[in-house]
């Protein structure tokens, strides 16, 4: 019987020449024209949704994670949820993995009828362990983008979320991601703090309504 925190999914515990190998055989490029379609996508931190599927990737293979079908979805993780109309059929299509790369993708892809609370909570409940890898990738990515966005609001609940959702997920399948994801809320909240954030809404709060 396999435990809940059992790894499961394909991470050598280093990058020898074996598994370059390996990593030398997978075919991302079908998938990298589909999230080409992401370029015209702004992100509020700059940039565009592209580039974010691109560091996607990158953070995952920082990571040791080999998976064919988990970085072939890093690559179109947000192509279902952002771009209007897009024919899931090509994930599809794209090759023998797309089926598979198709559900892990709607699996980190939010419902219509999901708020942003009840879509995270999913994933901790009943996600697999590929979408929770590949959610804290995502995570990482967009933590680190936070370093850009001057919206201290934003910043705040941004980092709020992410330690409620996002570390109980990194916390039961990776430890050095859920440790990456508490640096980085740590460096964010220490912006705020330093900027004077927390004492204007401490003030704000404290303040006699007229």
């Amino acid at each position: 019987m396999a435990y809940k925190y059992e790894m499961k999914v394909d991470k050598p515990d280093s990058m020898d020449k074996e598994h370059m190998q390996q990593l030398k055989h997978i075919i991302l490029a079908p998938y990298m024209q589909l999230s080409t379609g992401l370029i015209g996508k702004s992100r509020h931190a700059g940039g565009n949704m592209f580039r974010h599927q691109i560091d996607t990737l990158g953070i995952l293979i920082d990571y040791g994670y080999i998976d064919s079908v988990l970085l072939k979805a890093a690559l179109v993780h947000d192509t279902v949820e952002d771009i209007p109309s897009f024919d899931r059929n090509e994930i599809i299509n794209a090759d023998s993995d797309g089926k598979e790369v198709l559900d892990l993708v709607l699996e980190v892809t939010r419902r219509d009828d999901e708020t942003k609370r009840s879509f995270l909570q999913r994933i901790i409940d009943t996600g697999s362990q590929k979408a929770k890898i590949l959610k804290c990738a995502d995570r990482i990515s967009n933590m680190i983008s936070l370093g850009f966005v001057t919206d201290p609001e934003f910043i705040e609940r941004y980092c709020d979320e992410t330690e409620y959702f996002l570390l109980p997920m990194a916390l039961e399948i990776d430890y050095n991601m859920y440790h990456e994801l508490i640096s980085l809320i740590m460096t964010r909240r220490r912006y705020l703090e330093d900027g004077g954030y927390f004492c204007e809404t401490k003030k704000k709060s404290s303040a006699p309504k007229e």
